[in-house]
């Protein structure tokens, strides 16, 4: 059965329950006991009319529903293969960025570490990235071939051979040594390839306004996680926001990650992609350098992380 014909059936079902409809069998037992005269059919007509009207009405409704659905999915989609076509059309892209990077405490208190930081790449093997909050102060510079992290606090750094795209630098960083860069989503080549294979579920959810510019907002679900986003109307359809909840973490917590000061091409300012580290810096493998980690130190249980 199809789930039009289920969706058919079901509303026919709700019909009888409600008295809107009468079952075949008592509908004619009913027909047979009314008086054959002229004002006793009409009436006998018009009281049946009226239900097949209500029922008719009802299908039209679930239908368009149904339409209504198909469509705002294949509209999200459209939506978010055409930024990422934008995105991935880009040579140069340049942002700020927020991030708000919510926590669960084992006592189910959420708690959220702010921070925030500039973005710029050129394609396909440059990115300079900082990030400044409560607890670090990090620059990142990637020239296709060493990735070079400097915790400015701390005066520790460290290096990492990655030749290659910024592609492949993100997937490094994240797979290996777990460090994902900010909105890694985003800065990828195809954020459709990325994202849509583990999509399940897909929703329009209209039009928001994110630091004053006009959005369309969509949600997608996976098995893992919720992530929504909300990409600018217009001729740049970038992302504004962009947000993932953890759905198999105790508590769901969230990650929130905010863009404006948007700029490509030759907006964008030039980049020599080269970071000076301090003579007194002293270097240390990656997971060493404790500015780098998403969650400080005093966020973590002693013996675990």
């Amino acid at each position: 059965m199809t789930p039009m014909s289920m969706g058919l059936t079901r509303t026919l079902l709700g019909a009888v329950e409600r008295g809107l409809l009468m079952p075949y069998s008592a509908a004619a037992a009913a027909d047979r006991e009314i008086a054959m005269t002229g004002r006793h059919r009409r009436g006998s007509f018009m009281r049946r009319t009226k239900a097949w009207v209500i029922i008719l009405a009802a299908v039209l409704a679930e239908t368009a529903a149904i339409t209504t659905g198909q469509a705002d999915e294949a509209d999200a989609k459209r939506l978010f293969k055409a930024m990422s076509d934008y995105l991935g059309a880009q040579k140069a892209i340049s942002f700020d960025y927020d991030v708000n990077f919510e926590l669960v405490s084992t006592q189910q208190q959420k708690i959220g570490l702010a921070s925030s930081g500039t973005v710029t790449l050129n394609r396909p093997d440059k990115l300079h990235l900082t990030r400044t909050g409560g607890f670090a102060n990090v620059e990142m510079v990637f020239d296709g071939k060493t990735l070079t992290l400097l915790g400015k606090n701390t005066n520790l750094y460290t290096q990492v051979d990655a030749p290659g795209a910024i592609d492949q630098l993100v997937d490094v960083l994240r797979d290996k040594y777990h460090r994902p860069v900010p909105g890694a989503d985003m800065l990828m080549s195809d954020p459709y390839k990325e994202l849509m294979p583990e999509v399940n579920d897909v929703k329009d959810l209209g039009a928001g306004v994110i630091h004053g510019i006009e959005c369309d907002h969509l949600a997608f679900r996976t098995k893992e996680v919720d992530w929504q986003i909300w990409i600018a109307q217009g001729a740049r359809p970038y992302p504004c926001r962009y947000v993932i909840t953890s759905k198999k973490v105790t508590g769901q917590p969230q990650y929130t990650l905010d863009i404006w000061a948007w700029k490509t091409g030759a907006e964008v300012a030039s980049d020599g992609f080269k970071l000076a580290i301090p003579t007194d810096a002293k270097k240390l493998a990656p997971d060493q350098v404790p500015e780098l980690n998403d969650i400080p130190s005093h966020f973590t249980r002693k013996g675990g992380k």
